[in-house]
């Protein structure tokens, strides 16, 4: 185990995690919402720094990022864990599944294995990479020395402060912004809009940001909530980011009906009323 970065001592021997908007405050031998970051005697512990449960070289497309690096490959790596617990999550295996076996992996490995297959870059992906905060935030220093990208494909839950510090060292980022309503963070993701749309907008002031919604029928797939999330994106960021809608299909904890590809087709023709480029995922 290595020890956390952005966290409080308290009283009792409990720590505040200060990673992300859970703010979880941990008593002793107990975990936070993520499931890997553990409190140890007053000490906040990452469970996962050089784990690793997959390592893959996929397009860059497949993260979903169209406008950088198009027709590339990138080494992807992930971990287990996420500070979302979302229904519908389609890596549940890993993100939910705290036992999920991983294998050691150091930064320094990480780095010659994406230089030895011709990538260029590395994308933390697969699950929360957020979550992975210590070994992303190393192996991103390292690769960035080493004239290597780096991609963050997150869920965006997390707070300013180190995405502050991790920002300067990444390239681009895909951002799941999962609903523009309050209630489905909160229900169908146990978590929060807001801190999420905070996110979006510090982060493409600093790199190249692609967003995508997941439409899922009866949850988030209203035309009305369609015009409030492309209305936002074109107000806050302009009319270049790139908008993926992805089709849903039953998976984790969720049985509802895959979406219908007109419900999608419907999305794309609200959206480039205002935003350039809209693109229709998994139909």
């Amino acid at each position: 185990m290595r020890e956390a970065l952005y966290y409080d001592k308290l009283d009792s021997k409990k720590v505040h995690c200060r990673l992300c908007p859970n703010d979880c405050v941990i008593p002793g031998s107990k975990k936070g919402a993520c499931g890997v970051r553990i409190n140890k005697g007053g000490i906040l512990y990452t469970e996962v720094y050089g784990k690793t449960t997959g390592i893959a070289l996929d397009p860059i497309e497949k993260k979903p990022l169209y406008h950088y690096h198009p027709g590339q490959m990138i080494l992807s790596i992930g971990t287990k864990g996420c500070n979302l617990h979302c229904k519908f999550c389609q890596n549940w295996h890993i993100s939910q599944e705290i036992d999920a076996p991983t294998e050691p992996v150091t930064p320094e490995e990480i780095v010659e294995k994406a230089k030895a297959c011709g990538s260029f870059g590395i994308a933390y992906t697969y699950n929360e990479p957020f979550i992975w905060y210590e070994f992303v935030l190393d192996t991103a220093r390292l690769a960035r020395k080493s004239g290597l990208e780096n991609v963050l494909v997150t869920n965006g839950y997390v707070n300013i402060e180190p995405l502050e510090n991790m920002l300067p060292l990444i390239g681009a980022m895909n951002i799941d912004l999962k609903s523009f309503d309050e209630d489905f963070y909160l229900k169908v993701c146990r978590g929060r809009l807001k801190p999420v749309l905070d996110v979006v907008k510090r982060s493409a002031r600093s790199c190249h940001v692609e967003l995508t919604t997941l439409i899922i029928p009866t949850l988030n797939d209203s035309p009305e909530e369609m015009e409030k999330l492309v209305g936002w994106i074109y107000d806050n960021l302009g009319d270049k980011v790139p908008l993926h809608f992805s089709r849903y299909f039953p998976c984790c904890n969720m049985d509802i009906q895959p979406t219908p590809v007109e419900t999608l087709k419907m999305a794309e023709r609200i959206a480039k009323k205002k935003l350039r480029y809209v693109y229709l995922g998994n139909v």
